[in-house]
């Protein structure tokens, strides 16, 4: 995303000096790529009464029953539909998994940049402008191809991003989860002056302070709120990694689950993953900071599982975002609802662990014949009773578990949503990392409070929250860092 322009002060023509600083700032071109439709992704007009002036755009995989999930998925600024629909990599997950994907567009009438609003009050709260648009187009997707109402998510990348946030604080009725893609805290901004400063250092707020501004966009709410996913790269500087730890301390307050995190692990591409479970061990809030990325879409073109997307301006070759979003939301093979008939078990929990196995249990569903237990997306079990052992597991690692019921014919229903698993023992060889405190906690190494920095696991005060102070960290066994400025070696335990 770059310096936001408001859609009133552009609405007609700049100045030619006003064109040329952007130009000169952003490095590239002011004018939006003609919005040129791909095979496979259709314009649908007529979808409301569209107060936001935006455009529709859908991709519906054939053969698709009715009652699968919907993705909204918002394009950052200078892009269109047909470009996130090209190199974001949801179709392939769209057609391996079963749902419905809209792709909203926004285009230079609304703003010179094609940014969507996410500064504006008029553009980003409920019932007004370009959220009260996206929300018809949902709306839309339920009549027009039967989308299951209980499952929809959005997702946005940068201007997207910050929209996708507001739209999670003003309508946590309508979505389900979403994922911030370097971008914005809901409602971070209210006015063009302050989007600037939101990008490259929003207000230094409480979690307290950040959730009232989810709370506020509709009040009364209290609940169930959106499943929150952010992707943040260690290098952006355009949307500066503060927006994370502020995305973070927002939607885990709105939880009421604190900013320690559940677990932590590495996964490709350089990234970390930080998870914030709810209080029945669930999956809430999690955190993807990508080390070295800068300002983009994390992708990771091939061929393999967890693998989509294709490179391009702002659509950077590191991980597959939209997999490990989809496999958080639940939208892999046996997502919830994505089976015929049987409900969703309720209760699943982890009953306990050794270091080679998990157990898990969850409570009977009626008409069940058997049971389909999935590890990481992968179906390891189909045990007839209500409890399971999956066994084989490597020491000190986590895995994340959901189950679905069977009927008679072997047809699984709806899965339940994951619960994560931590094998005991097996000391993996420790980390070290040297980082301000600011990139510590970016990376999901360390946690704020009260303008101090903490380590995770060891709770040692690291100093204040800021880019001056460094210390180096060591981390052994996974999740658990100690203050190492002496001297780390890593490996050793």
């Amino acid at each position: 995303m770059r310096p936001p322009i408001l859609r009133r002060l552009f609405r007609r023509v700049a100045s030619t000096a006003v064109l040329g600083l952007l130009a000169a700032t952003l490095g590239t071109a002011v004018t939006a790529p003609p919005a040129a439709a791909a095979a496979g992704l259709t314009q649908v007009t007529g979808f409301g009464t569209n107060p936001g002036n935006l455009q529709m755009f859908a991709y519906t995989p054939d053969n698709l029953a009715a009652g699968a999930p919907l993705v909204v998925a918002l394009h950052g600024c200078t892009q269109t539909a047909n470009a996130y629909y090209t190199n974001s990599g949801w179709p392939k997950f769209a057609d391996a998994w079963g749902f419905d994907v809209v792709f909203p567009q926004t285009t230079s009438a609304n703003n010179s940049l094609s940014c969507f609003g996410w500064f504006d009050q008029a553009e980003s709260t409920r019932g007004r402008g370009e959220a009260a648009s996206i929300v018809q187009m949902v709306e839309y997707a339920k009549r027009t191809y039967g989308s299951d109402g209980r499952r929809v998510y959005v997702t946005g990348l940068s201007a997207g991003g910050g929209m996708t946030a507001d739209l999670l604080a003003a309508y946590p009725d309508v979505f389900a989860g979403g994922s911030v893609a370097s971008g914005l805290p809901a409602q971070c901004a209210t006015s063009q002056a302050a989007a600037s400063g939101c990008q490259t250092g929003p207000q230094k707020l409480t979690p307290a302070q950040w959730g009232d501004k989810v709370r506020n966009s509709y009040p009364g709410h209290t609940g169930p709120w959106p499943r929150v996913a952010i992707w943040q790269g260690t290098s952006d500087y355009t949307v500066y990694p503060a927006n994370a730890t502020a995305l973070r301390d927002q939607w885990t307050d709105v939880w009421g689950i604190g900013q320690t995190p559940s677990s932590t692990r590495s996964l490709p591409g350089n990234t970390t993953q930080t998870t914030y479970d709810d209080a029945s061990g669930r999956p809430a809030v999690e955190m993807f900071s990508v080390s070295g990325m800068g300002h983009g879409l994390p992708v990771s073109p091939g061929s393999g599982a967890d693998q989509c997307g294709s490179t391009a301006a702002y659509f950077l070759n590191t991980i597959c975002s939209a997999y490990h979003t989809g496999v958080f939301w639940g939208l892999d093979q046996g997502a919830p609802g994505g089976g015929d008939g049987l409900p969703a078990p309720a209760g699943l929990k982890v009953t306990g662990v050794t270091d080679s196995t998990a157990s898990l249990s969850w409570s009977a569903v009626a008409g069940a014949a058997s049971y389909k237990v999935f590890r990481d997306g992968t179906a390891v079990g189909s045990p007839a009773s209500t409890s399971f052992t999956d066994t084989g597991l490597s020491a000190g690692a986590s895995y994340r578990y959901t189950v679905a019921a069977a009927d008679s014919s072997g047809t699984a229903g709806a899965v339940t949503s994951a619960v994560t698993a931590t094998t005991s023992g097996g000391s993996a060889p420790a980390q070290c990392f040297t980082a301000t405190n600011y990139a510590h906690v970016a990376a999901g190494r360390a946690y704020t409070s009260g303008g101090y920095v903490y380590a995770n696991g060891s709770a040692q005060n690291m100093g204040l929250y800021n880019v001056f102070v460094t210390h180096t960290l060591r981390e052994s066994p996974a999740g658990h860092f100690v203050i190492a400025d002496s001297g780390c070696q890593a490996g050793s335990s």
